[in-house]
């Protein structure tokens, strides 16, 4: 089992913690690391984007001039997609760009991305987030003390203080070990979590 050094907000160490070879020492699956971060992007998105095709747009009903003789390019309506106003070729219409991950692959993801800061050395346990105040200057000095400038920071349950506090940081992110996914795992340099936290996570995934 690998074994981390648990801080206090302070950045002093004053504990070990073991963990899960089962959840944090796995073989990382980079195939789905990479599916689960397409499929999270992709189930973002609205796909609400639309424009008009020539048939959509208002007028352009009358041929402009006539076929021949005008010495101009035959034209049959001032709604073709070469003109000012006139429609979009092949126009974007609303879609689903929603995209499906089996459970067990989702499992294996998340297994792997939490391996891979564990590998990087860039897993850092808090035994917990005792704030006095909801402070943003305060928590700022917590993450500096933790060596994490740009960190995801994850707590078992909803700690208000901790929202509140790195709320206006905009290299943080906090979450719910329910609530973990594979993209901001990856995405932020460090991973900052809190005891009871990595316990939460290895009864779901072990």
């Amino acid at each position: 089992m690998a074994t981390v050094a648990v801080y206090n907000i302070e950045g002093k160490e004053v504990d070990k913690l073991e963990l899960n070879d089962n959840v944090f020492g796995v073989e990382i699956n980079e195939t789905l690391l990479h599916k689960a971060v397409v499929t999270q992007l992709a189930n973002n998105r609205q796909g609400t984007q639309s424009a008009k095709t020539r048939s959509e747009v208002s007028g352009g009903g009358r041929k402009p001039w006539r076929q021949k003789g005008t010495g101009h390019a035959r034209q049959g309506s001032i709604r073709a997609p070469q003109w000012a106003g006139g429609g979009v070729v092949f126009a974007p219409k609303p879609r689903d760009y929603s995209k499906k991950m089996n459970k067990r692959e989702k499992q294996i993801a998340i297994k792997s991305a939490l391996t891979s800061k564990v590998n990087d050395e860039k897993f850092i346990v808090v035994d917990e987030f005792n704030l006095d105040e909801i402070k943003t200057s305060n928590f700022v000095k917590i993450l500096d003390a933790l060596k994490a400038p740009k960190a995801l920071v994850v707590t078992k349950g909803k700690d208000e203080k901790v929202v509140l506090s790195a709320r206006n940081i905009p290299t943080v992110k906090t979450t719910m070990s329910s609530s973990i996914n594979v993209y901001d795992i990856l995405n932020y340099d460090s991973l900052v979590i809190t005891k009871d936290a990595v316990a939460a996570i290895e009864e779901v995934y072990a």
